[in-house]
């Protein structure tokens, strides 16, 4: 059965083009993608990162912005690190800022991110992630979880992944910020400020989020 990947045309230059192409059971379509890197059978968004990239994207802020629209993407979003750590210790970036990144996408975005040392690893995830992908849809593998559908209804379910925050807090959260990039952002006396916060909830929600010096938005590296 061949098996249909989109890719932004910004990776052209990239060598997991030319790894993919090997397989004769891909067909590859290059233009751009409003989200993400490559669209795999129409059902997952892939964010490619090299470690180098990765880390400038927490320092600039960026790692965050994609995580919200991979978050409110209608696909399934899945995060790919390329590289060995030689190359993000190139980054002069802490191992625990990287944990602490990695902390925030896995628990609080619900992103999965997986490992790869190449652009050929790469490759072969995405196909491994395709065979996957038509395995479910052929009724072969049994779907779990639980995804809302409607923007808000994401919002809500990603903000109710910070500590102590349930249904009702994560709506005092989204009405107060407007965004769930925001809250993040946000500083300790502005999560203060929401209805029904608190000093002691602000401070566990701001830790978490700025896990071992993480930040994001009103950083001193923007």
């Amino acid at each position: 059965m061949q098996m249909n990947v989109i890719v932004d045309d910004r990776e052209r230059s990239a060598d997991v083009i030319k790894h993919l192409r090997q397989s004769a059971d891909i067909h590859l379509e290059i233009r751009r993608l409003k989200v993400g890197d490559y669209l795999v059978e129409d059902t997952v968004i892939v964010e490619r990162k090299t470690l180098i990239d990765f880390a400038e994207s927490i320092k600039d802020g960026r790692l965050f912005r994609q995580a919200e629209q991979l978050c409110n993407h209608p696909k399934k979003a899945v995060m790919i690190l390329e590289g060995r750590f030689r190359d993000f210790a190139q980054s002069k970036m802490t191992r625990e800022s990287m944990q602490g990144a990695l902390i925030n996408l896995m628990l609080v975005w619900g992103i999965p991110v997986l490992r790869s040392i190449s652009e050929e690893e790469t490759a072969r995830l995405m196909i491994y992630t395709a065979n996957q992908i038509n395995r479910v849809l052929s009724g072969g593998i049994k779907r779990f979880g639980y995804r809302p559908k409607s923007k808000r209804k994401r919002q809500l379910y990603m903000l109710q992944g910070l500590p102590d925050v349930g249904p009702g807090k994560a709506e005092k959260l989204l009405a107060h910020f407007g965004t769930v990039s925001s809250v993040i952002a946000a500083d300790l006396y502005d999560l203060e400020a929401v209805d029904g916060i608190g000093k002691k909830m602000a401070e566990r929600i701001y830790q978490v989020v700025r896990e071992n010096g993480l930040s994001y938005g009103k950083s001193e590296n923007r």
